[in-house]
């Protein structure tokens, strides 16, 4: 499974005090995880400094980023690593990236539309599906938990979850 597309670790979401520092909003598996690099984004940004902002984010300096106008510049950037710098994934991990875009079906075959967004509000994941066609009136999105009761399987081509949760 898999691609070879890099996968993004974290994104700037603007400038902090006027030295060049950056806040990051942390994706995947924290700040250990962008500990474990170098360098971003093919080697254009190298990490000099990290260190947790106590909200579940990180403030980050970069040797290529001097003063806060170019710190604001990287604001929306994303950094990425290419998969293979990145541990193995045991049999029910995912990387994010590998399920958005999946189409999505139930286990009855029943097509319900293309998997959009992972969120996580603590618990554990929740992937947001794109209903295909659009409904005409109601939800145009369905929100299922990433767990064995509701997402039964999945590969490189789909994604399945349970009827139960898609209300069939």
């Amino acid at each position: 499974m898999g691609s070879d597309e890099p996968i993004v670790l974290a994104a700037v979401t603007g400038a902090h005090g006027v030295a060049g520092e950056v806040r990051l909003k942390l994706l995947g598996e924290g700040i250990d995880a962008l500990r474990q690099h170098a360098s971003f984004n093919d080697g254009s940004l190298t990490l000099k400094k990290l260190r947790s902002d106590n909200k579940g984010g990180a403030i980050a300096r970069f040797a290529e980023v001097q003063g806060r106008t170019a710190a604001e510049k990287l604001r929306g950037t994303v950094l990425s690593v290419p998969r293979e710098d990145l541990p193995a994934l045991a049999e029910d991990e995912y990387y994010h990236a590998d399920l958005i875009g999946l189409p999505v079906i139930t286990d009855t075959g029943k097509p319900l539309g293309t998997l959009t967004e992972v969120h996580n509000f603590g618990a554990t994941d929740i992937i947001e599906v794109t209903f295909d066609p659009p409904p005409a009136k109601g939800q145009k999105t369905l929100m299922v938990p990433m767990t064995k009761q509701a997402v039964i399987e999945w590969d490189a081509t789909r994604l399945v979850i349970s009827g139960d949760f898609a209300d069939e």
